[in-house]
């Protein structure tokens, strides 16, 4: 594991798909970014680095994380399928209409909480897809993000299988 030099109130780590930032407080984990995040006035929290060794081992070929404390901002309705997210199994994927259909909403309102997610990875928004195809991750429909997630939905299919 490489772990990256900390950004003020970041751990950081390098993974086989790219450095990962995490940011945590006394409730849980906060935040995970994919890109360099802006710094914060608060110190890293040993949690914080716990998280990255745990998302690192994760994407060198281990289990996904599991039981790490998460304390992520949102509405109630956010919550309510960021915890529905956390039911689909690594390896397996559900399309925004489907679990559109489980918590009896539409598939753009599963695509916004989706989109609102502060801690992608943990809370596994990228294991919803489109109908026809990939669907977009962070809210972006093109570029590097889509591609993360075509990457990190092959990781988890390898490990799984």
């Amino acid at each position: 594991m490489v772990i990256m030099p900390e950004v003020p109130g970041w751990a950081g780590v390098h993974t086989p798909l790219g450095p990962v930032w995490v940011h945590a407080d006394a409730e849980g984990i906060t935040a995970v970014r994919l890109e360099p995040p802006e710094p914060r006035d608060d110190e890293v929290t040993p949690l914080a680095r716990q998280a990255c060794a745990a998302i690192a081992a994760w994407l060198d070929g281990g289990d996904w994380p599991r039981g790490l404390p998460l304390a992520p901002d949102g509405t109630h309705f956010q919550k309510k399928v960021w915890q529905a997210l956390l039911g689909i199994p690594p390896g397996a994927t559900l399309t925004y209409g489907e679990l559109a259909r489980r918590l009896e909403t539409s598939p753009r309102a599963v695509g916004g909480a989706c989109r609102a997610n502060p801690v992608p990875l943990l809370i596994p928004c990228h294991r919803v897809v489109a109908r026809n195809g990939l669907g977009g991750f962070a809210g972006r429909r093109r570029g590097t993000w889509p591609d993360f997630k075509a990457r990190l939905l092959a990781h988890e299919q390898r490990s799984s299988s």
